[in-house]
């Protein structure tokens, strides 16, 4: 971890000298005249710690100390005074300030200070990712459930996405729970006390797409009275979360590609630019290589969204988790709906797990919602009432040896070769399920 020092005061000599003593201590630092350009750095997963003067024009040391306190208020902030600010640099130690130095000081000292500092920041920020780690475990189980393969290594890649700040596209079938994943990517991350901007490109107003991502300034248009912020900048320090991004216009596409590669956005009538420190996820509900070759999107957008590809599975290739899954979006229906927790018979798990569920988890949801409420056939459907699973197979063995008979026109010996039997196995399973030659003409 390469911890950075942020150095800020108004005199030049002072920020000349400094910098060479951290320099030759071997601390990396930004030194800075002004607060703002200091607290535009300042963040809960920055890892360095904050030096400022406390007298300066416009914005004061205290000023900068009590903003970075509210982003972090573990925060270390070191107070540069002169000699009649002693009693306010003690009083902004019970505000939260880490220490102070009284102007002239050893440069000894202020190395001293700041290696402190940086070592209870490094603790504090390793407490943290382990925090996340051992929290977010149970989280993430509890949100992306499932014990199969498939749920087991995309709980894996979350982890390790998350805990980056790569942008990431995000793929998979309607309804598999792309948007729950995009979330929790940004609840695991350093972002997560900062906004997560869920954006529907698809939902988006025709024609005012621009000014809802980008925001605008007033009199950019008629009808805009006073300026507005966009989306984007909503997000600032969190995450963009563009959902079904496949929608987009393709001229608007050309202006999020500009706003993804330069991090920085300029409202709808203005000229200045507006940095921005966000992370992007994205999500379509169309295979983008399909839309690329379609040409209804830029090739350069897909290239620049999926620096991480995470695919989210169907249902279809997690059957063993469709009971649990279906026992716990029950239990969240009857809590939405004021209904006991109902019991679910292993029969109706059992032929859930069977199903084709086109809809993914959004189906299974709605099947749910049914069941609690009582509207879905199976809510009051016995164990009786299933076939039992050595049933169900014996059924389905007597319906292919019946569908080669009559493949084969009756012909045993054909029949025994095609399902890989022997003569004996196939009489015995024939006078078992009771078939003969004659169910080939019936098709039976």
């Amino acid at each position: 971890m390469t911890q950075t020092v942020l150095f800020v005061d108004d005199e030049e000599e002072l920020r000349t000298a400094t910098g060479q003593t951290l320099m030759l201590a071997d601390i990396p630092a930004m030194i800075l005249d002004r607060a703002e350009p200091a607290l535009a750095q300042i963040s809960r997963g920055f890892d360095g710690v904050l030096v400022t003067d406390i007298r300066m024009p416009d914005h004061d040391g205290l000023w900068l100390m009590r903003k970075a306190l509210e982003i972090d208020p573990e925060f270390p902030v070191i107070l540069v005074t002169g000699h009649g600010d002693v009693n306010l640099a003690v009083q902004s130690m019970r505000e939260g300030a880490y220490d102070f130095l009284e102007k002239p000081f050893a440069p000894s000292r202020l190395v001293s200070i700041i290696q402190r500092a940086l070592d209870k920041r490094r603790l504090t920020i390793e407490n943290r990712a382990l925090k996340r780690e051992v929290g977010g475990r149970d989280k993430l189980e509890a949100r992306l459930i499932g014990r199969s393969d498939a749920m087991v290594g995309l709980r894996k890649s979350v982890r390790a996405i998350a805990a980056t700040d790569a942008d990431v596209l995000i793929t998979g079938a309607t309804g598999v729970g792309k948007d729950l994943t995009a979330r929790a990517l940004h609840d695991l991350s350093a972002r997560a006390p900062h906004p997560f901007v869920h954006i529907n490109c698809a939902a988006l107003p025709e024609g005012l797409v621009e000014t809802e991502l980008f925001g605008h300034e007033a009199g950019a248009f008629p009808g805009a009275m006073r300026a507005r912020f966009g989306k984007f900048e909503f997000a600032r320090q969190g995450t963009v979360f563009l959902d079904e991004v496949d929608s987009l216009p393709v001229p608007i596409q050309a202006k999020l590609l500009h706003a993804i590669q330069e991090r920085q956005i300029t409202r709808l009538g203005a000229n200045d630019p507006i940095a921005l420190d966000i992370r992007v996820i994205a999500a379509a509900k169309t295979d983008l290589e399909f839309a690329v070759a379609a040409g209804s999107f830029r090739a350069d957008l897909l290239y620049r969204l999926n620096v991480v590809t995470v695919t989210v599975p169907p249902l279809s290739a997690r059957r063993d988790d469709i009971a649990s899954l279906f026992l716990n979006l029950a239990a969240q229906a009857a809590a939405r709906y004021s209904k006991p927790v109902p019991d679910v018979p292993p029969a109706v798990l059992s032929q859930m797990a069977t199903q084709a569920w086109p809809g993914n988890v959004r189906e299974l949801r709605n099947a749910a919602d049914r069941f609690v409420l009582g509207l879905d056939p199976a809510a009051n459907q016995s164990d009786d009432a299933v076939q039992s699973l050595a049933a169900r197979v014996a059924a389905h063995e007597k319906s292919l040896i019946a569908a080669a008979l009559t493949a084969h026109g009756g012909s045993l010996k054909q029949t025994y070769e095609a399902l890989g039997l022997s003569r004996k196995a196939l009489y015995e399973k024939m006078q078992k399920h009771g078939l003969s030659k004659a169910d080939a003409d019936s098709g039976a």
